[in-house]
């Protein structure tokens, strides 16, 4: 598996491409690849005066594939100029990454509907899928916020084809999991509408299917706002990693996300896998 991880070459950045837990969890999951891409902003040139972001850049980069080499991965750097998120989408088409990391320090109580406009963007119009890797905020020094990636996952689902696509990224994941909660929230329009099985049924269906590659596994049924109830449950069994699948959108709306999704992106404590519909060819 090839993996992309975007950097910035911030502390931030550092803090998650640099952490040995990490890596193990990418390795897990199959991932012996690992492309660094940074992207130079088109109004930084190298000769602004008083700084040497050329040196700068090398050294950063050169210091974390000495690092990502010794962990065991193959290591590719790509340096660009343009739009982040879009050069980190088309640098994934073209190395046919199966999925993308990204640093997200978050935000304060205050501004916790805004993650970092690379990150946010990238959530918006991934063409892989997408893990949003939270990182400490207001230190200079900071940290991964929860390393084992993929350990205690929490997978929220309102049983479409897009809730089911991101349920087969345990196909994968599963090597790096060792427990799972399977959550729906039955919002207040769906209240009144029939189903030929209970959501409690439909959860166990799942929660079979994990426990079968020994993964403990439990199930909750919410009533109330999605991404609010989804997000209590974060809060109270502190997973590693959400997994969430995203609805996508028309070319013309491209810039948006189904709403559970970005307040889930925007808002979780915690790491956010974020698996997108499959891209139109």
């Amino acid at each position: 598996m090839r993996a992309l991880c975007a950097t910035d070459l911030s502390a931030a950045s550092e803090a998650a491409i640099e952490n040995e837990t990490c890596l193990e969890c990418l390795g897990g999951i199959g991932v012996d690849t690992i492309h660094l891409v940074t992207v130079v902003p088109a109004n930084v040139h190298s000769g602004m005066p008083g700084v040497n972001f050329e040196e700068r850049r090398q050294q950063a980069l050169d210091q974390y594939r000495t690092v990502i080499e010794s962990a065991g991965f193959d290591v590719e750097a790509h340096i660009v100029r343009g739009t982040p998120y879009r050069r980190i989408n088309g640098i994934a088409e073209t190395v046919h990454a199966d999925l993308a990391v990204v640093g997200s320090r978050g935000q304060s109580s205050l501004e916790n509907r805004i993650i970092g406009s690379t990150a946010r963007n990238l959530a918006r119009t991934t063409v892989v899928p997408l893990l949003v890797n939270r990182i400490e905020r207001g230190t200079d020094d900071p940290e991964v916020l929860r390393e084992h990636l993929f350990q205690r996952m929490l997978f929220a689902t309102d049983f479409s084809e897009h809730a089911d696509r991101a349920f087969d990224a345990f196909s994968y994941l599963r090597h790096a999991t060792e427990e799972a909660t399977l959550v729906h929230v039955r919002s207040p329009k769906d209240e009144g509408v029939d189903a030929d099985v209970s959501p409690r049924e439909q959860l166990t269906e799942y929660a079979s299917t994990l426990e079968n590659w020994d993964i403990e596994t439990r199930i909750e049924v919410r009533h109330g706002d999605p991404a609010d109830e989804i997000l209590a449950v974060e809060a109270e069994v502190t997973p590693s990693t959400i997994l969430v699948g995203s609805k996508g959108r028309s070319r013309i709306r491209r810039l948006l996300l189904g709403s559970v999704s970005e307040e889930i992106v925007a808002e979780a404590t915690g790491n956010v896998f974020l698996v997108p519909p499959p891209r139109a060819v």
